[in-house]
């Protein structure tokens, strides 16, 4: 009885967590470590547009853990995460930003760890700036990575300035 209910409750926390994974777009996987009884470890190459910048798309790659733990639920995903960011058209921003806001949060484990991409703007350049790190502690520092998208103009659109939009 106590397993059913240790199930149920993996089984509802592995959703939650994978509903942060919707707002991503999975482009392809490959198999880094091949598991005979269960599934493969994988890198996972995904694609998010930025909630707030419409024309701005960040593609990033995560590590997915197979095996037992991986198939349970419970592993914890290891924090290694490079990030792409493109202007991919006419960048729209949506609303003002701070420095360093939230774009994405990804949950990496059952419980400790999230993935997030956070935004800021070069002002001197007119550069939006992408941080991409996992929010646990590795050995004294986060994993990290980091891109920069110069905002461009586009077909007969200027170039909007980043400056405009931030919240002092």
């Amino acid at each position: 009885m106590k397993s059913v209910a240790v199930i149920a409750v993996l089984a509802v926390l592995t959703a939650a967590g994978s509903a942060a994974a919707e707002e991503s777009d999975v482009i392809f996987k490959r198999t880094t470590v091949w598991h005979a009884l269960t599934p493969n470890d994988k890198l996972s190459v995904r694609v998010v547009a930025d909630p707030d910048v419409e024309g701005v798309a960040c593609y990033f790659t995560t590590p997915e853990l197979g095996g037992v733990a991986g198939t349970l639920g419970v592993a914890e995903e290891v924090s290694d995460i490079s990030l792409n960011c493109q202007q991919v058209g006419p960048v729209v921003f949506k609303t003002k930003f701070q420095q360093g806001a939230e774009v994405i949060r990804e949950r990496r484990s059952l419980f400790f760890k999230k993935m997030r991409i956070v935004r800021g703007c070069d002002a001197t350049r007119n550069v939006l700036v992408y941080m991409v790190y996992s929010d646990k502690l590795i050995e004294g520092s986060p994993k990290n990575s980091t891109s920069a998208v110069v905002l461009r103009p586009w077909a007969d659109e200027a170039a909007p300035r980043c400056t405009d939009w931030l919240i002092p």
